[in-house]
């Protein structure tokens, strides 16, 4: 999904860079300061300022993958930061523009979270206004020739070497 991700970002031109997040990587107790950042001071051992995701990834793209991970009180956030269009890094009273494309990525179906109250209604309805469903590979074997075909070229091409052609006999029927 990063793949798919950053070619959204490269063909809408944005000047800004690319920032993908592992929503499921990140930990339940500093989520919010790794994505708004906080202040000096804000808790114990936040010796220095420091900026958060969200802000790194001003005028670019903001990828959540996994965003169904994210705790109830991080969707919180996340939704007024999609709603206002402004951040606040904990810790601080003033907020910030943040002028990012946000997209949202996850395996698990967000409907199901919704009535299970581990994911915002509201939320989803925010980050699904262009909804794209990418089949698993497995439920689309037809394509498992020409995208290795793909792979096989790119490869040829990164090694300056030009790629073979498949045999009859490594072919899906």
């Amino acid at each position: 999904m990063v793949a798919l991700a950053r070619t959204l970002h490269e063909l809408a031109g944005r000047t800004g860079p690319f920032v993908p997040v592992d929503c499921a990587a990140l930990s339940t107790s500093l989520v919010e300061t790794e994505l708004f950042g906080h202040e000096r001071g804000a808790f114990t051992g936040a010796n220095t300022r420091r900026e958060g995701l969200v802000y790194a990834a001003r005028g670019g793209t903001f990828f959540l993958d996994e965003v169904g991970e994210l705790p109830m009180e991080t969707q919180t956030r996340l939704l007024r930061l999609l709603e206002a269009g402004t951040d606040r890094p904990v810790g601080d009273t003033g907020e910030r523009r943040a002028e990012i494309r946000v997209i949202a990525a996850s395996l698990r179906d967000l409907r199901k979270g919704i009535s299970e109250g581990r994911f915002r209604e509201d939320l989803y309805h925010r980050l699904s206004i262009v909804e794209l469903r990418v089949p698993s590979l497995r439920d689309r074997p037809e394509d498992v020739e020409e995208l290795f075909e793909a792979f096989v070229r790119e490869a040829c091409a990164q090694a300056g070497r030009q790629p073979p052609t498949l045999a009859p006999a490594v072919r899906i029927p």
